[in-house]
C-alpha cells in the first residue's frame, strides 16, 4: 500500500504476485510430496501459503527501500502520534466493518440456502469464485483511482478529480457490461467448470442470469465509493455497505424463500443493488456540495458554501 500510495502500482503488483507465484508452485509439491519435498497434505497447502507471504514481504520491504524513495521509513525517533492513529481508524474502520459485513452476510443467506437443498449452498459458493474474475478488476481500478482522486483533491484540481471520476465509472461499467454477458450467455459453461451435477445446473442457470443483472448497477457504487475513501469520508461507504447486506439483501432473501422457490431468492441481489445505488447517489449529492463544489475557493467562500 505505501508504494500504491505514491503510484507506483506495478511494484505493489509484483509483490503480490510473487507471493501468489510462489503458493502455487509450492502446493502441488507439498500437497502430494513430489521429490525431495514432504508429504504434508493439507498442511502443505497453509505452509505454501505461509512461505509465500513471507516472500513477498521481504519483497516489499527490498521495494521499499530501494525504488520507493518518496517514503523514508525508518523506526528511528519513532512516537505514536494519537490524533494521527485517530484519523487513520477514522478511515479504516469502515473498511474493516465492511470487509466484516460480507463475511456475515455470507453466512445468513447460506443459512438461507441450505434449506432447500445443498446445491444451492454450492451454486452460491461458485458464484462467488465466477464474479470475482469480473470484480477483481473493478477493485483494481478502484484501487487505482483512489490516489488520483485525492491526489487532485489536495492539489485543488476539481475537474481532473471528476474526469477521473468519470473515467473510471465508464470502465468499470464496460467491465461490469462484459461480466454480465458472459453469465447471460454461458452460464452452463462457467458451472461446469466446477464439475456441476445436474441439480447445480438446474440451480445455478438462473441463478448466474438473475445475479448478473446488478453488474452494471454494482459497478457505479464501487466507482462512487472511491470517491468517498479518496476524499476521507469512508463511513459513506459503509453505510451504503450495511444498507445493501445487512438492511436489504438479507431479508429480501428471507422473504423471498419462504415462496418455496430458491429461484427467486436470486432476485434479492438486483434489488440490494438498486438501493445501494440509491443511498450511494444520494450521499455522492452530499459529498458534492460540501466538498467537491468547494474546491478550489478560499476559506471564507467554503465557510459560506458549509452553511448553505
Amino acid at each position: 500500500r505505501l508504494m500504491q500510495s505514491t503510484g507506483r502500482t506495478t511494484l505493489s503488483m509484483a509483490t503480490q504476485l510473487t507471493g501468489a507465484i510462489i503458493n502455487i508452485i509450492l502446493d502441488p509439491l507439498l500437497i502430494l510430496g513430489v521429490g525431495p519435498f514432504p508429504r504434508l497434505e493439507t498442511r502443505g497447502a497453509a505452509v505454501a501459503t505461509v512461505i509465500g507471504q513471507c516472500c513477498a514481504f521481504i519483497l516489499g520491504i527490498i521495494l521499499n527501500k530501494t525504488k520507493n524513495k518518496d517514503l523514508d521509513i525508518s523506526f528511528r525517533d519513532f512516537r505514536f502520534r494519537w490524533n494521527i492513529v485517530k484519523d487513520i481508524y477514522f478511515i479504516g474502520v469502515p473498511s474493516i466493518i465492511m470487509i466484516a459485513i460480507g463475511s456475515v452476510m455470507t453466512y445468513f443467506l447460506n443459512k438461507i440456502l441450505i434449506a432447500f437443498t445443498e446445491a444451492a449452498v454450492a451454486v452460491f459458493g461458485v458464484y462467488f469464485k465466477l464474479q470475482s474474475f469480473f470484480f477483481m478488476p473493478v477493485f483494481g481500478l478502484n484501487n487505482g483511482i483512489i490516489p488520483i482522486i485525492a491526489y487532485n483533491y489536495g492539489a485543488k484540481k476539481r475537474e481532473r478529480m471528476l474526469s477521473a471520476v468519470r473515467r473510471s465509472i465508464i470502465f468499470a461499467v464496460v467491465l461490469m457490461g462484459i461480466g454480465t454477458v458472459i453469465m447471460w450467455l454461458i452460464p452452463k459453461q462457467l458451472l461446469q467448470i466446477f464439475k456441476a451435477t445436474d441439480e447445480m445446473l438446474l440451480i445455478g442457470i438462473p441463478a448466474l442470469r438473475t445475479i448478473s443483472t446488478s453488474f452494471i448497477i454494482a459497478a457505479i457504487c464501487i466507482s462512487l465509493g472511491s470517491i468517498f475513501q479518496a476524499l476521507g469520508v469512508s463511513y459513506y461507504s459503509m453505510i451504503v455497505s450495511i444498507c445493501r447486506q445487512l438492511l436489504v439483501l438479507l431479508p429480501c432473501a428471507f422473504f423471498l424463500a419462504k415462496t418455496g422457490d430458491v429461484s427467486k431468492v436470486w432476485l434479492a441481489f438486483p434489488i440490494a443493488e438498486l438501493m445501494s445505488l440509491t443511498v450511494s447517489l444520494i450521499s455522492f449529492a452530499r459529498v458534492k456540495k460540501k466538498i467537491i463544489d468547494n474546491i478550489g475557493q478560499d476559506e471564507g467562500e467554503q465557510a459560506e458554501s458549509a452553511e448553505k
